[in-house]
């Protein structure tokens, strides 16, 4: 059993929940993610680690109610225990002294961004951070992106703080205002998290300018070792398993079209069961 030592609420929705995991912790990296399963009868579900503490043995796992799952998690409460978490897992972030580095987060999506931010800083690299968020409401982990970041520019779609838009938009400006030129740029590479639509956005702006882009995937997963191919993606045209071989890929090599229409696969059933669950919830009260 992992027990929750702590949690507390981001945003509407969005908990961050400190673990104890002391093996996990020791052996965790920037980039890496675990599997959870919260009960007996309980799905596995594949979350990126936000944060690891190797002295006191706790990783952290930051989470958005968006299905059963999730919301079973968002009823735990700090003192209660997870049954089963497995990691960590993938492949590790690559992190070298790049020079200027430019890190995108989207939504919960900052949470991962965060640890690979602070890494590439501890490495000697100058990090720009551009995180957004539908509202400012919505906006996780600001002052912990500052913390890591040289530059950190803020968007949100509705424009209730900093720049209106999405945070493809504000980094292209960024990139038109910023780079030395198209050939040979000042900005060694980009780090994008967030949704498949964002990523698949950032990735676009970015090939205009040959500035080499990485993502970290979140295909559909069921075991994380890849032995059941439910995560599978095309990248280079040709298929790979993000729970192996992932989960960063380089982003213009990404199939974004296929990722898309493989997480949509079973979104009735995902719905379905979650208005289940909504509904048990009504009937206790």
């Amino acid at each position: 059993m992992f027990k929750i030592v702590s949690k507390k609420e981001l945003a509407p929705d969005i908990a961050r929940f400190d673990i104890e995991a002391t093996l996990i912790a020791r052996k965790a990296l920037a980039g890496q993610f675990v599997v959870m399963r919260i009960h007996e009868d309980g799905e596995r579900i594949p979350l990126t680690i936000a944060a690891y503490d190797r002295e006191k043995g706790i990783i952290s796992l930051v989470v958005m109610k968006i299905g059963r799952s999730t919301a079973l998690l968002a009823e735990l409460k700090e003192g209660d225990s997870i049954l089963d978490l497995v990691g960590p897992l993938g492949n590790s972030s690559e992190i070298e002294d790049y020079g200027r580095i430019i890190c995108v987060g989207g939504g919960v999506g900052i949470a991962p961004v965060f640890p690979i931010a602070g890494e590439l800083k501890a490495a000697g690299n100058y990090v720009i951070s551009i995180i957004g968020a539908k509202t400012k409401d919505m906006l996780i982990l600001e002052d912990e992106m500052g913390s890591v970041s040289d530059e950190l520019h803020i968007c949100t779609d509705d424009g209730s703080l900093g720049y209106k838009g999405f945070v493809s938009g504000l980094l292209e400006d960024y990139l038109d205002k910023n780079l030395i030129d198209s050939k040979k740029t000042n900005i060694a590479r980009c780090i994008a998290i967030g949704p498949a639509v964002m990523m698949a956005s950032v990735a676009g702006v970015t090939k205009k300018y040959g500035l080499k882009t990485i993502v970290s995937l979140n295909s559909i997963m069921v075991d994380g070792t890849g032995m059941c191919g439910a995560c599978r993606v095309e990248v280079g045209g040709k298929t790979k398993f993000v729970c192996v071989d992932g989960p960063e890929f380089d982003g213009h090599q990404v199939d974004f079209d296929l990722l898309v229409s493989r997480q949509k696969m079973y979104l009735d059933q995902e719905e379905a069961c979650y208005r289940s669950h909504e509904e048990e919830c009504r009937c206790k009260k």
